[in-house]
């Protein structure tokens, strides 16, 4: 039995996505069914309910082998560590309880570095809390998602790409397409113990200036980046109904990339995944603003 968490998420979605046509059994905790598409709905287990509650997870995890582990930062939480490690708590205590064998985390690149990430530093405390348990953990450690461009689609149309990050600091980015792939991968497959982190790096290092072209060609219009001002991204997270301490927190990830916490693994053939920027671009993004642009709305 595996069980999976966040299933209506970017990552989530794609994950239940891969397992739908796999012979395992498979259970879903979703706060809301109904966002579930209908083949999943069919096919799966659906416990209804947050998987920050421990009933919801005794229910969940009983008879479980696997479980699939995606915590979504709660954007009003009073710390970043609440929003992470105090929120799986349960989840930790769960598995241990319902001798669950192997959890596979999604988390972020940067053990090892010393760097503080807000987000990302997190993520990692997130992680230990499983560690600490003695179950076999995958760790995927991740950086920034190619996906994230979406929710630019508004500037892109203006025909800016902003960020915050100098425009030729090459890092790399993967697709939340990929993360799923890996992690379907790693939940089908019996015989992996112990704990470790996996490295979900996308197929290339690019800076914003290489995605601003990147996306020139592939949009077809012009496309220049600007960057922003940390200050006022501050500003702007909070007027968005973050907390403090997470709009803090997702400042600091942004400093810390640029101090390289993105590059505490090494690029190898194993942790490079194949989704490239352009192709995503091409399949993902540019039909989406196609379908967002005003002449699309009137027709």
């Amino acid at each position: 039995m595996i069980v999976v968490t966040a299933p209506t998420g970017h990552i989530g979605s794609k994950v239940l996505t891969g397992l739908l046509d796999q012979p395992e059994p498979v259970r879903v905790i979703a706060r809301d069914p109904q966002k579930l598409p209908p083949a999943a709905l069919e096919r799966f287990d659906v416990i209804t309910g947050s998987h920050h509650d421990p009933s919801v997870l005794d229910r969940a995890l009983t008879d479980a082998n696997a479980l699939f582990w995606l915590m979504p930062a709660e954007r009003t939480a009073p710390s970043i560590y609440d929003a992470y490690v105090t929120a799986s708590i349960p989840g930790a205590e769960a598995s241990r309880r319902h001798g669950v064998q192997r959890v596979v985390i999604v988390s972020a690149l940067g053990r090892g570095t010393g760097i503080y990430g807000g987000h990302i530093s997190a993520s990692l405390a997130m992680e230990d809390l499983f560690r600490s348990t003695g179950v076999h953990v995958r760790a995927l450690a991740n950086p920034t998602f190619i996906d994230n461009l979406l929710r630019q689609i508004p500037a892109l149309q203006a025909g800016v790409l902003t960020g915050n990050l100098p425009g030729d600091l090459a890092l790399p980015t993967v697709a939340t397409a990929d993360i799923a792939t890996t992690a379907v991968r790693l939940l089908l497959d019996h015989t992996w113990t112990g704990q470790d982190t996996i490295g979900v790096m996308g197929p290339e290092d690019l800076s914003m200036n290489d995605t601003a072209r990147i996306l020139t060609e592939v949009l077809g219009t012009p496309i220049r980046y600007e960057r922003g001002d940390r200050a006022g991204d501050l500003q702007a997270f909070m007027g968005y109904g973050f907390s403090e301490a997470v709009a803090q927190a997702l400042v600091d990830m942004d400093v810390a990339k640029e101090r390289g916490i993105d590059r505490a693994i090494a690029r190898t053939p194993e942790n490079t995944t194949p989704t490239s920027l352009r192709r995503f671009a091409e399949e993902v993004l540019k039909p989406a603003m196609d379908a967002a642009s005003p002449r699309h709305a009137a027709a």
